[in-house]
C-alpha cells in the first residue's frame, strides 16, 4: 500500500499550452509536489506559515489579486456534489502534472506528421509480423501517436471504472461514522467530508495520472485496456526517452513496442469476455477493502473546518486496506493471475515475431522485464490507487507456460484457450506448468454441441407431446 494513498501534492501551474509546457505569466507562487489545489506556498517547507499552516501559507504569499480566485477554487471543492472522486478535478490535475514535465526535464510537445506517420507504419508491419505467430486477427482498426496529454484525456474514462468501486468503499465509510441520529444534524459537516473526500481521491488519482503520462509508451502498458477500443496507441515522446539509453536504433525500439501495443489490441478485440473479466476481477478486489471507520470517528468529532490537513492525515495514516479473509485472497489471485496471462501471452508472441527479424529482440525483451521487476509503471500505478502490486514473478510464469503451449500444441491450440475463461491456467498452474500443458483439456465446442443436441431433443419431444 501506498504511505500516502490520497495525500496531497502539488501540480505546476497550468500552462497555456498543453503540449508545449509553457506557463501561464508569473502568478505570485511556485510550483511543487505538496499543493492540489495550485494555491502559492500552500504545504510548502520554507514558505510562509510553513507546512503546519496551509491558510497562513496560501494567503501570506499570494497577490491580493489572486485572492478571490483561491476562495473560488476552495469553494469549488467543497461544494462537489458529484460521485466518489471528482474526475474534474483529477483531470486538472493531470494535465498540469504532464505540463510540469518529467524528473530529467522533459516536457510535453505536440505529435508531429512525421511521428504519426512513423507510428503508423511500425503498428501496419507489427501487425503482419504477428498475423505469423497468432491465431487472432488484426485488432487495431486504427494506429494513432499521441502527446502525453492526449494519453490523459484518452484513459480517464477506463480509470474512473477502475477506480470508483474503491472510492465508493471510502466514500460510503464517510456516511456512516456518526450514529443515525446524530446524521441528520450533522449533513453539512458530512456534505463537507464528502467533497473533501472527493477531492482527495481526485488529487491523487489525477497525480498519478499525470506521472504515469510521462511513462508509458502506449495505451496497453498496465496489461489493460486504456484506450478506445480499435486504437493501437503509441507516445513518440515517451519511446525516445524509453529507448535513448539502450544502444538500440530508434526504429527498433518503435517497432517492438508496437509489436506488444498490437498483440494487445488483438487480444482485447477478439476475446469478447477479457475485459469485463478484468475489470470484474478489480471490481471483486475493490469490495474486499475494509475501511477502518474508528480513524475517521477520532477525525469527525475533532474536526477543526479550518484545518482541513486533519481528514488529510487521517487518510494519509492507513484508513483503508484489504481484508486478509478467503475471499479477498482469491480476488487478488484471480486478478494477480489474469493480469499475468494477458501479459505472458503478449511477452511470448511479441518475442516469437521480433526473434527472427530484430538484433535486439533478446535485449528488448530483457528490457521490459527488468522494468517490471524493478517497479515499472503497472506496479507503482495500481499500488497508489488500490494497494495492488503486481508480482513480476508470475509474468514470467505465464511467458513461460505460453511458450511451452506452442511447442506442445501449435499456435490454434494455444490461442484457442482464450475461447472460454474456464479453459485458462489458474494459479496453481503457473507453479506447475508442464503439468498444465500436458493435461487433457476440456473441449468447450463439443460440450456446446452436446448441450445443442440435448436441447434440440427435448424441443422435438415437447412438439410430439403437444400433438
Amino acid at each position: 500500500m501506498s504511505d500516502t494513498p490520497f495525500g496531497f501534492g502539488l501540480p505546476p501551474e497550468e500552462p497555456e499550452n498543453g503540449d508545449d509546457g509553457k506557463r501561464k505569466g508569473d502568478q505570485g507562487g511556485q510550483g511543487g509536489p505538496a499543493n492540489p489545489f495550485g494555491f502559492p506556498g500552500m504545504g510548502m517547507p520554507g514558505g510562509p506559515g510553513g507546512a503546519d499552516n496551509p491558510f497562513a501559507s496560501m494567503f501570506g504569499s499570494m497577490n491580493p489579486n489572486d485572492l478571490g480566485a483561491a476562495f473560488q477554487q476552495l469553494g469549488q471543492m467543497l461544494s462537489y456534489e458529484g460521485g466518489p472522486v471528482n474526475w474534474d478535478m483529477a483531470k486538472d490535475i493531470a494535465r498540469q502534472t504532464v505540463a510540469q514535465g518529467t524528473a530529467d526535464g522533459v516536457k510535453d510537445t505536440s505529435v508531429g506528421i512525421a511521428e504519426k506517420s512513423a507510428v503508423e507504419e511500425a503498428v501496419r508491419l507489427a501487425d503482419l509480423w504477428l498475423d505469423d505467430v497468432t491465431s487472432l486477427p488484426s485488432g487495431a482498426t486504427t494506429a494513432v501517436a499521441w502527446s502525453r496529454a492526449e494519453w490523459v484525456e484518452a484513459t480517464l474514462p477506463v480509470w474512473k471504472e477502475l477506480v470508483d468501486p474503491v472510492a465508493e468503499r471510502v466514500g460510503a465509510a464517510m456516511g456512516s461514522v456518526l450514529p443515525e441520529e446524530m446524521q441528520a444534524m450533522a449533513g453539512p459537516l458530512l456534505g463537507m467530508m464528502r467533497s473533501m473526500g472527493g477531492a482527495m481521491f481526485g488529487q491523487q488519482i489525477g497525480q498519478a495520472v499525470g506521472v504515469l503520462a510521462g511513462e508509458v509508451v502506449g495505451s496497453t502498458d498496465i496489461g489493460l485496456p486504456l484506450g478506445p477500443s480499435g486504437k493501437a496507441a503509441l507516445l513518440p515522446l515517451n519511446i525516445e526517452s524509453f529507448g535513448k539509453d539502450l544502444g538500440v536504433p530508434s526504429d527498433e525500439v518503435r517497432l517492438y513496442l508496437a509489436l506488444r501495443e498490437a498483440a494487445h489490441a488483438r487480444l482485447f478485440a477478439h476475446v469478447p469476455w477479457l475485459r469485463s473479466h478484468l475489470f470484474g476481477a478489480v471490481e471483486g478486489y475493490a469490495r474486499g477493502i475494509k475501511v477502518d471507520t474508528s480513524k475517521l470517528e477520532d477525525v469527525v468529532g475533532q474536526l477543526d473546518p479550518s484545518n482541513p490537513e486533519q481528514l488529510q492525515e487521517a487518510l494519509q495514516g492507513g484508513m483503508f486496506q484489504p481484508q486478509d479473509t478467503p475471499e479477498q485472497k482469491a480476488a487478488l489471485a484471480r486478478l494477480e493471475t489474469a493480469l499475468a496471462l494477458v501479459e505472458g501471452w503478449v511477452d511470448a508472441v511479441v518475442h516469437a515475431a521480433a526473434k527472427p527479424r530484430l538484433t535486439s529482440a533478446d535485449a528488448m525483451r530483457e528490457t521490459m522485464r527488468r522494468r517490471r521487476a524493478s517497479g515499472g509503471p503497472a506496479e507503482q500505478t495500481f499500488a497508489t490507487l488500490i494497494g495492488l502490486e503486481l508480482r513480476p514473478r508470475r509474468l514470467r510464469d505465464a511467458s513461460r507456460l505460453w511458450a511451452s503451449l506452442t511447442d506442445a500444441r501449435g499456435v490454434d491450440g494455444r490461442d484457442g484457450l482464450w475461447e472460454h475463461p474456464d479453459m485458462l491456467p489458474t494459479a496453481s498452474d503457473l507453479d506447475d506448468p508442464d503439468g498444465f500443458v500436458h493435461r487433457e483439456q476440456l473441449d468447450f465446442s463439443e460440450i456446446d454441441k452436446m448441450l445443442g443436441e440435448a436441447a434440440r431433443k427435448r424441443d422435438d419431444e415437447d412438439g410430439e407431446e403437444k400433438k
